[in-house]
């Protein structure tokens, strides 16, 4: 290996506070870290892992075995290490079933991290440098605590991450204040509950003192919070969200996973009564805003009158965006020792019928745009289509929302990263179209 660069493939699975992880992690390795494009090419593999239900553990166990596979017989070998939640969950079987595996990263020691790679590369690492960004120059993700403490009855990722750990004020602070001075206009703040932030830190801490310490940082054009569970969007929170004004974006991803009071009841969520209440008093303080939310169909003992219950939920609240999943029942946790267990045909029914219903409703949303001239965020350029570029709007997050397809007039192209003003010409189900 040549000492003055170290050759990384690295694959980022699951959640963006995976993708988080694997940045700081990447970034420790020190400044001379190159992209190997292919395992076979690389010093070291990192295979940063999902466990959190059954298709996710799949892909990531396929992930690993490929890897295992391309770079069999090498002579040096690249360095292989797993790490994440696939680790946490399984990793005593993990290391039985699969010896070609270097280095065994669990989410529980997450601060050894970069000396474990560093004794296994023969290599200096620091945790205190920069995060090495994957996302490109138009966002990054901010993630402000580890673990969570609600024990909902269909999830493992209390027992896979722990209890929530708040970090600390300062610390976020700087290292957004770093990420905004690489050029990142826009900061998405992720844990398992961002509405929950400070409520495991003694002093008097909460989001609302996180977000007063990042909104004066100079470059930040974009704030956004995602993973708000429903029962800490408070009339405080919401009052005071309400006046601070750009960068934040008056935009609440709430994973409300079920309407059906009895449903959410079985669920253990944090809040069982009317999910309406939570959206009303969101849209007390922001009658425009940005909705998104996820559902989970086919839990144990869902009724047709329950789903129906849902749907009608899905068509009047008519959220901004919706995800859909069908039920996973995880090994280990109370949801899936219970009785009435939905055939899996009837969940994939339910899945593909609430996002047809949305289907209808996120085309019908995106047409009040059309005519209108809106700021867009440019990602990157087309890969097929010359002077075309994706980027998004404020009411759509990254990855997980519809795209902006903004076109530049010729000779002026745009540079990722940086926002333009353009007019939408077309609304697609999911997408736009826009015209600079």
């Amino acid at each position: 290996m040549n000492s003055d660069t170290l050759k990384v493939h690295a694959v980022s699975l699951g959640c963006p506070k995976n993708r988080v992880d694997t940045e700081r992690l990447l970034g420790s390795l020190g400044p001379s870290v190159v992209a190997a494009g292919h395992p076979e090419n690389a010093d070291l593999v990192l295979i940063n892992t999902c466990g959190f239900i059954r298709p996710a553990v799949e892909e990531s166990v396929d992930a690993i075995l490929a890897v295992q596979e391309s770079i069999a017989g090498l002579d040096p070998r690249p360095v292989l290490a797993v790490a994440g939640c696939l680790v946490s969950r399984y990793g005593e079987d993990l290391v039985r079933e699969m010896p070609e595996v270097d280095i065994w990263l669990s989410t529980r020691d997450m601060n050894r991290w970069p000396a474990l790679v560093r004794e296994a590369m023969a290599r200096e690492a620091d945790p205190d440098l920069p995060r090495r960004l994957s996302t490109g120059p138009a966002y990054a993700y901010l993630k402000i605590g580890e673990g969570c403490s609600h024990r909902c009855a269909f999830c493992t990722i209390p027992d896979i991450r722990g209890p929530q750990v708040s970090f600390g004020v300062e610390t976020l602070a700087g290292e957004a204040e770093d990420l905004v001075a690489q050029g990142v206009p826009e900061l998405v703040l992720v844990a398992q509950d961002v509405a929950a932030y400070g409520s495991d830190l003694p002093m008097d801490w909460d989001l609302r003192t996180l977000v007063e310490r990042l909104l004066p940082i100079q470059g930040l054009e974009w704030l956004r919070l995602m993973y708000l569970y429903p029962a800490g969007l408070t009339e405080e929170l919401l009052s005071f969200l309400a006046e601070v004004g750009r960068p934040f974006l008056p935009y609440f991803d709430i994973p409300m996973q079920h309407a059906h009071p009895e449903v959410l009841k079985n669920m253990g969520r944090p809040f069982a009564r009317d999910p309406r209440r939570v959206l009303d008093r969101v849209r007390k303080y922001f009658p425009d805003p940005a909705l998104r939310t996820s559902m989970i169909v086919g839990y144990p003992g869902e009724t047709d009158a329950q789903f129906d219950a849902l749907c009608d939920f899905v068509r009047e609240t008519r959220f901004t965006h919706l995800g859909v999943f069908a039920y996973q029942a995880e090994e280990g946790t109370p949801a899936a020792a219970m009785p009435d267990q939905v055939p899996e045909g009837v969940k994939e029914a339910r899945r593909e019928e609430v996002m047809r219903i949305q289907a209808a409703i996120s085309e019908e949303n995106l047409e009040r745009w059309v005519g209108e001239e809106i700021e867009v965020l440019v990602e990157a350029p087309h890969e097929d289509w010359p002077g075309l570029y994706t980027g998004r709007a404020w009411f759509q997050a990254p990855e997980v929302d519809g795209v902006v397809y903004v076109s530049s007039e010729p000779g002026n192209p745009f540079l990722p990263g940086r926002m333009v003003r353009a007019e939408v010409q077309e609304a697609k189900t999911y997408d736009l179209v826009a015209l600079a």
